[in-house]
């Protein structure tokens, strides 16, 4: 499996505090199954972290490398950032300042929980008008699309990838996610599944149950697709598998 959300660099953000944390999160991925996975630090988010790609981020990100290459967990870690959606995330992204998901075109972009769904679908069309790819995080999360997910519809046939949280497949963040995780599912809006991991307790790296999960309720191709493929093809830049996906007004 390859997991392209997971705070797992040490004492940047509010996932791994210190490097012991990030050398157990490294062998629970790895524990299930998770060969490549992207740390993406929280990055712009107004009054806590900056988190910008420069020095910083680089020493964090080869130490967390280095420690986990010694250690000898069979897994490797790339190069990412998740970063909050304010208006000015264009300029951002030109002027360099964000690390895209492995280097490449692909922007891992988080919104407010109770963000107002215009702003969300201006910002990824003029993310989009820069060059970037939108990779949407943890969308089942907003309140917004728990209210009406036909926006998700619109953002895939707009070509955004569509992020979901594998704890919210397993009920982690409460009903309302775990029925808009399904729902979008039924409707095949969903491209990736990656684990937001954020610790060693509750949200953690681990993928296993939740890779079967989907297995169990859809097929093992889906998951294969969902949990490998196309996070795979993220990461190298490439085009990701999609299914057509079915409007809301159709029954499944």
């Amino acid at each position: 499996m390859v997991d392209i959300h997971a705070h797992i660099l040490p004492g940047i953000d509010d996932g791994a505090q210190d490097i012991y944390d990030t050398l157990e999160m490294a062998y629970m991925a790895a524990d299930s199954g998770v060969r490549s996975i992207v740390a993406t630090p929280h990055c712009n988010i107004p009054g806590y972290f900056d988190n910008y790609f420069g020095e910083t981020y680089i020493e964090v990100y080869k130490k967390a490398v280095e420690a986990i290459q010694k250690e000898g967990i069979p897994l490797q870690v790339l190069p990412g950032m998740e970063v909050y959606a304010t208006y000015n995330l264009p300029d951002l992204i030109v002027d360099k300042k964000i690390m895209p998901l492995n280097q490449s075109r692909y922007i891992l972009i988080e919104f407010g929980f109770d963000e107002d769904p215009e702003f969300a679908s201006d910002l990824l069309e003029r993310v989009s008008e820069v060059g970037a790819k939108p990779v949407v995080a943890h969308v089942e999360r907003y309140e917004f699309v728990q209210d009406d997910p036909k926006i998700i519809y619109q953002w895939r046939k707009r070509g955004y990838v569509i992020q979901v949280n594998k704890g919210s497949l397993l009920g982690g963040f409460g009903k309302r996610a775990q029925r808009t995780v399904y729902r979008l599912l039924d409707h095949k809006l969903v491209s990736v599944v990656a684990s937001d991991a954020h610790g060693t307790d509750r949200r953690t790296t681990h993928m296993r149950e939740a890779y079967e999960e989907v297995g169990f309720e859809y097929s093992g191709k889906l998951a294969e697709r969902l949990f490998q493929r196309n996070p795979m093809q993220i990461c190298n830049n490439e085009s990701i598998f999609t299914e057509k996906p079915i409007p809301f007004s159709r029954e499944v």
